[in-house]
């Protein structure tokens, strides 16, 4: 099966691209703090809270950078050996700077915490600490024996999104205290959303190991191009999709999902359409990955400005 991601994109070292030369330095702080993943994390609890409350609860987007910028940091002194492999952008600044980044990490870590301390209410403490506990055993080897989510099949996916549904569900529910609910929207709402999020975003994460399969392979990180080969990957992101947009328009026709809800099927469609270009004309790489999680993020921010321009639907 592995046969196939070679076929794909060429064998260990073979087809893996050197790492990029570190650019301009607003561009190599985007790659290092990966800015495209705390923009869309930020950007969707921001979407959600208000989808659920009709209201901005602007704390959950904050922290929800803050928690997602940790995370990802922390994620990039951890994979270095990997990121060198499938040659990703900064990859060199990183392995000079790993102490720095790492001390820098965990003051934001901290930092934040404190804050959110004195913020925050109090429920919302337990989903924080459940977060990044999740984040810490993605990234650090503390789960029994000495192995980390980004090292187990399945769970390496299925943390990520985890960590996605508490910092863009969570955290927006727990500050409307877990009720308040806009007209129009209650719990059976907020279960058809996530039933729309949750596999979509997973689809975000298996994309990004097709483009990390030889950096994956070489270094037994089991993901599904890894172990079953990119044709099955490909499977599994076009069913992924398809489920997230038959769920959600499904729920609009059952009447569990309002209108400005289920126009984010825009999303996956559009993310279809890319990747397949991507996929068919030569290869998953990484500037198409960024690009469709910058995507998502612009997709997010446009639907925002509709709001504030009280555009029809709103």
């Amino acid at each position: 099966m592995a046969a196939d991601v070679d076929a794909h994109r060429g064998g260990p070292g073979e087809g893996a691209a050197p790492p990029r030369a570190d650019a301009s330095p607003i561009a190599l702080f985007a790659s290092v703090s990966r800015l495209h993943i705390v923009a869309i994390a930020s950007l969707a609890s921001l979407t959600f809270g208000w989808i659920f409350s009709g209201r901005y609860l602007w704390a959950a987007p904050v922290f929800a950078a803050f928690d997602w910028f940790f995370v990802n940091l922390t994620n990039r002194v951890a994979d270095v050996a990997e990121d060198k492999q499938n040659g990703i952008r900064g990859v060199g600044f990183v392995e000079r700077h790993a102490r720095a980044l790492t001390v820098l990490s965990f003051a934001v870590l901290v930092g934040s915490m404190v804050v959110g301390f004195f913020v925050l209410p109090r429920s919302m403490q337990p989903l924080r600490v459940a977060f990044h506990l999740i984040g810490l055993a993605y990234n650090y080897r503390i789960l029994p024996g000495r192995r980390r989510f980004k090292e187990t099949y399945f769970f390496k996916n299925t943390m990520s999104g985890v960590l996605f549904m508490l910092s863009v569900f969570a955290y927006p529910l727990c500050l409307m205290g877990w009720g308040g609910f806009a007209p129009g929207v209650g719990w059976v709402t907020v279960a058809a959303l996530a039933a729309f999020f949750f596999p979509f975003e997973i689809s975000y994460e298996v994309l990004y190991d097709l483009r990390d399969a030889e950096g994956d392979r070489a270094f037994g990180i089991p993901t599904y191009p890894a172990v079953h080969g990119a044709a099955v990957a490909v499977r599994i992101v076009d069913a992924l999709i398809a489920f997230a947009c038959v769920s959600l328009v499904g729920s609009y026709a059952l009447g569990l999902v309002p209108w400005r809800g289920v126009v984010m099927v825009v999303a996956p469609l559009i993310q279809l359409a890319v990747y397949k270009h991507a996929h068919r004309t030569r290869r998953v790489e990484a500037r198409d990955c960024i690009r469709l999680t910058w995507i998502g993020a612009l997709l997010l921010f446009a639907y925002q400005l509709w709001i504030l321009l009280r555009l029809p639907g709103v």
